[in-house]
Order: structure tokens, then sequence, then C-alpha cells
């Protein structure tokens, strides 16, 4: 019962419903892409191209911003009734909170070595 048959009467729809799964699927594949060029040596091109580490920082932080939009958007799609997917907005909620919690766990990292750097003798 919970097969294929299940999911579709459920309330995602046969192939509306897979294309929003291999939508999904997509760009979790993406991202993932996008976290192994950031760990790669060296780093991604596109960093290099825009200013190195500068760069690098704020087009995280651009993307971490979106993904806050975005789970704020469904939110509230969800609160008016437009989005009837609670998964999907589940998953962009914790997708921007595990976004913001690394940006902090960043920020905490550069401030801690900031400190250290100022604390050594010249």
């Amino acid at each position: 019962m919970s097969g294929v048959n299940g999911i579709g009467q459920g309330g995602m729809g046969g192939a509306a419903g897979l294309r929003e799964i291999m939508a999904l699927r997509q760009q979790i594949i993406d991202k993932s892409q996008l976290l192994q060029q950031v760990h790669a040596p060296g780093g991604p091109a596109s960093a290099s191209d825009s200013g190195g580490f500068a760069g690098a920082l704020q087009s995280a932080l651009g993307a971490v911003n979106a993904s806050q939009q975005n789970a704020e958007g469904l939110s509230a799609a969800y609160e008016k009734g437009q989005v009837t997917d609670v998964a999907k907005v589940m998953l962009a909620r914790q997708e921007a909170s595990v976004g913001f919690e690394t940006t902090l766990q960043v920020r905490n990292k550069l401030l801690s070595a900031y400190q250290d750097i100022m604390k050594l003798g010249v």
C-alpha cells in the first residue's frame, strides 16, 4: 500500500508527482556537485574568476539568502492554501535552516581565526 499507488493517492497526481520528485532529485544532485567543487583542492573555478575568497563567500551568502526566501515564500503559500505539498515546504525550511547554521559556523570560524591573528606578536 505504501508503493507507487500509495504516492499517487496521497495527493500527488501520478505524472505531476513524479516530475516534482525528479526535479527535487536534480536539485539535490546539483547542490551535491557544487559542494564537491567547493571541497575540491583549489575550490570552484567561478570563485577564482569572481574575486577568490570574497567572491566565493558572497556567492554562498547569496545562495543561503535565496534558500531562505524560497522557504519563506513556500511557507506563506502553504498558509494561504496555494501549496498543498507539506513535504516540499518542510524540505525548503530545513534546507534554509541548514544553510543558515552552516553560514553561522563559517562566520564563527572566521572570527576565531581573525582573533588568533590579532593576538600574534609583530
